[in-house]
């Protein structure tokens, strides 16, 4: 059986491939825009036609939005996060939490035989930012540091796999928290779920750690479902 012959990579590839690289390591955040096309045909050395080529091939992979007339931005850190952004687009809420469910579940259960000194303070100090965050009504704050205790917990679980999964919600998580703020009803300073999670990792107890994980979310599920 013969073999194809090895051919190197076209240029349209490798542009791409850089693009790619700015995105997934972060020097292009997620909601940021890129550089525009005359910058990038500078700093690569290539004609507009490869790098719009290039920008077409990552708005189909879902990490790239062209805006017209505005510019190009980030949409997503991976294509797993993409995808997950435009399925969850078409999805009912609910499906997102039985996700989490299943994830933070799991990873509540091997976190509390797993996490470390350093990762229990970790989760402590989140906490303490959440609460704070929702004191001063600060949004922002309280998205950034809920979502840190929640990746921190999955974190923990030592199951880089899980973890890697678990960070392309990210976007759709944000946007259902969104929802959440302003809505009769809801307090983004309730302890149960996240300090009663965390006293369970700190007494190392899978069991319980799981249970936390779980009826938070479907209380919140609950509740969204309530409201809706």
């Amino acid at each position: 059986m013969s073999l194809d012959p090895v051919r190197r990579p076209t240029l349209a590839a490798e542009v791409l491939s850089t693009l790619r690289r700015q995105i997934t390591e972060g020097a292009w955040p997620v909601g940021g825009r890129i550089p525009p096309e005359p910058e990038l045909m500078r700093q690569l050395g290539v004609a507009r036609g490869t790098v719009r080529e290039a920008v077409r091939a990552l708005a189909h992979a879902g990490l790239l939005e062209v805006r017209q007339g505005d510019g190009t931005y980030v949409r997503a850190a991976s294509e797993l996060s993409g995808a997950v952004q435009r399925l969850y687009a078409d999805r009912a809420a609910t499906e997102l939490f039985d996700v989490r469910a299943a994830l933070e579940g799991k990873a509540a259960f091997l976190a509390a035989t797993r996490a470390t000194d350093e990762d229990l303070a970790a989760l402590a100090e989140a906490l303490g930012r959440r609460a704070a965050a929702w004191e001063a009504r600060d949004f922002e704050g309280w998205v950034g540091a809920d979502w840190d205790f929640h990746t921190r917990v999955v974190d923990a679980s030592g199951n880089t796999l899980l973890a890697e999964l678990y960070r392309n919600l990210t976007e759709p998580l944000r946007t259902s928290m969104a929802e959440f703020w302003d809505r009769p009803g809801f307090d983004g300073a309730d302890p149960a779920g996240h300090e009663d999670l965390l006293t369970a990792l700190r007494d190392q107890d899978p069991a319980e750690a799981a249970r936390q994980a779980g009826s938070n979310i479907d209380a919140t599920a609950e509740w969204h479902s309530s409201t809706s």
